[in-house]
């Protein structure tokens, strides 16, 4: 039994609200990547890692990781012509947006088109949408999704897989050949509203890690501009649609060419985490480094709704951010009480596809092997009191007996992710996937919705109405209601749960069942 020492915590709420306040506000601009606002928080963050007297692990002795990043930025006039029996012009935004702006932009030939229904190739399911088509030099449309399944030994049954996202389809098109991706979402495009929802998202500068390969083109289209595509070829889109709602996907060549006439601003550039430890004080353990994470950036600048054209993200993720400089200087407070050493890890990067992260394990500035768990914060308990706790991640690992005996200790039920989320995709969703992806147990700690003051519909209809008008749009901002009493819980939990984990005599391990297992040497 580990005693854990009382955290000096504070009575108030002022140090937290300071942070807040500073990070969500319009001065940083929304925090985006390779940004002013962004290079603005990550001094402010170094400079309240030097005051709470962590160890700098950055470059240079700073506490700077620089990351080398290359950006694009596609302009308003940028245009897909539709050649078969007509010519159509697709604009930017009303018809079309881009996950990624890729390497083969400068096209001066129409493209030929190939369906692959929804772009799987899966051998362990005996699944393959590519199997009698050849799309090398060509670009593949497919649907968003997979094959629907009640059986949970395909395609993981009412869940979806891997293979559902659209990175991993992207992936597979690349494998067979082909030179871009057109992906229509059939399922989060339904209403007008939920094509301009997707226009904000992807508004923003495509931005990628500077020493991977240029990303491949890829295209979102607009369902109501999907019939132009299918124009005068074998099916028509109406068909197509009828073989998706019938769960019987055909491949097949289209009639139709793409010819691309982007404009765009390129830009490389660094941008930095902000990283510093303390140093453990047991010597045989103390050698094993636990990284607490919580990425600062947000989206920045974007399209302006309501005049207003700055995404703060206040709980995505200032306030986890918050969290992270609270327990920093918590730990630096009582730094005797750790046997394993603790990284302080702010990541950039993290909206445009977890960069800062898998940049972090790619460059890690201690040995890998030694980096034994990861604790990732992004948001935290805002809404109530909170009687249960959801440990995201923790059926992979070890750290799911440590989480049970801190909730026990803080008289608080261990739950699920609610069936009303999507339980299986949130763990892909945050930094603590790039840790995992490099072999290192990780977690994401989260309230769960049983609150002291909301019943169950009451405290689902909240965070719904959050994800759907606040959730990456400018009213994640501070004008938001906090309740404080449930931060400063969370940021509790966290501390207990970091320091159970930092003095457990135990080894840190994946269960045998992980697909994350590291490399055994």
């Amino acid at each position: 039994m580990i005693i854990v020492p009382q955290a000096n915590y504070p009575q108030d709420s002022t140090t937290i609200k300071k942070h807040l306040n500073y990070l969500g506000s319009d001065l940083f601009e929304g925090r985006g990547t390779g940004t002013i606002g962004g290079e603005l928080s990550a001094k402010y963050l170094a400079l309240c890692s030097n005051n709470y007297e962590l160890l700098p692990m950055g470059y240079e002795n700073t506490f700077y990781q620089y990351i080398p990043m290359h950006g694009i930025k596609p302009k308003d006039d940028s245009k897909i012509i539709i050649i078969n029996n007509t010519k159509d012009t697709l604009q930017i935004k009303k018809d079309f947006q881009f996950y990624h702006v890729g390497g083969r932009m400068f096209a001066p030939n129409s493209i030929s088109l190939v369906f692959v229904g929804y772009g799987i190739a899966a051998p362990e399911f005996n699944y393959d949408d590519y199997e009698n088509v050849n799309v090398a030099g060509k670009i593949v449309l497919f649907f968003e999704g997979e094959p629907s399944s009640n059986n949970p030994e395909y395609f993981n049954g009412i869940y979806p897989s891997n293979y559902s996202f659209a990175g991993t389809k992207q992936k597979i098109a690349l494998s067979k050949g082909a030179v871009g991706t057109i992906q229509i979402p059939t399922y989060s495009c339904q209403l007008d509203s939920d094509w301009e929802k997707l226009n904000q998202e992807f508004f923003f500068e495509d931005i990628s890690l500077a020493y991977l390969p240029t990303p491949l083109l890829s295209i979102l289209l607009n369902p109501k501009s999907g019939e132009l595509i299918f124009n005068s070829s074998k099916f028509s889109f109406n068909s197509v649609m009828e073989m998706f709602q019938d769960n019987k996907m055909k491949s097949f060549e289209l009639e139709s060419k793409l010819l691309l006439e982007p404009k765009y601003d390129r830009r490389d550039f660094v941008a930095p985490n902000v990283v510093g430890y303390l140093q453990g004080t047991d010597n045989k353990l103390n050698d094993e480094f636990i990284v607490i994470s919580a990425h600062y950036d947000h989206l920045g600048v974007g399209l302006a709704i309501e005049s207003d054209s700055v995404y703060n993200g206040v709980f995505d993720n200032a306030i986890g951010v918050s969290a992270l400089l609270e327990l920093a200087k918590l730990f630096s407070e009582n730094n005797s009480s750790l046997k394993r050493s603790i990284i302080f890890l702010f990541v950039t990067g993290e909206e445009k596809g977890l960069l800062g992260s898998s940049y972090f394990v790619d460059h890690p500035p201690i040995p890998k092997e030694k980096i034994v768990a990861n604790i990732n914060i992004d948001g935290l308990a805002v809404i109530d009191d909170f009687n249960s706790v959801v440990g995201i991640g923790s059926e992979f690992s070890s750290l799911k007996k440590i989480l049970v005996e801190t909730a026990k200790k803080n008289k608080l039920n261990v739950d699920e992710i609610p069936s009303e989320f999507d339980s299986y995709e949130s763990f892909f969703h945050s930094d603590q996937l790039s840790f995992a992806l490099a072999g290192i147990p990780s977690i994401l700690i989260s309230d769960g919705i049983d609150y002291v003051n909301y019943n169950r519909e009451a405290a689902v209809m909240k965070w719904m109405d959050y994800i759907k008008d606040k959730y990456h749009s400018p009213f994640d901002d501070l004008s938001q209601k906090i309740n404080y009493k449930a931060v400063k819980k969370h940021i509790k939990i966290l501390y207990d749960f970091i320091l159970e984990t930092a003095n457990s005599e135990n080894q840190i391990e994946w269960n045998n069942s992980s697909p994350y297992q590291r490399d055994k040497k």
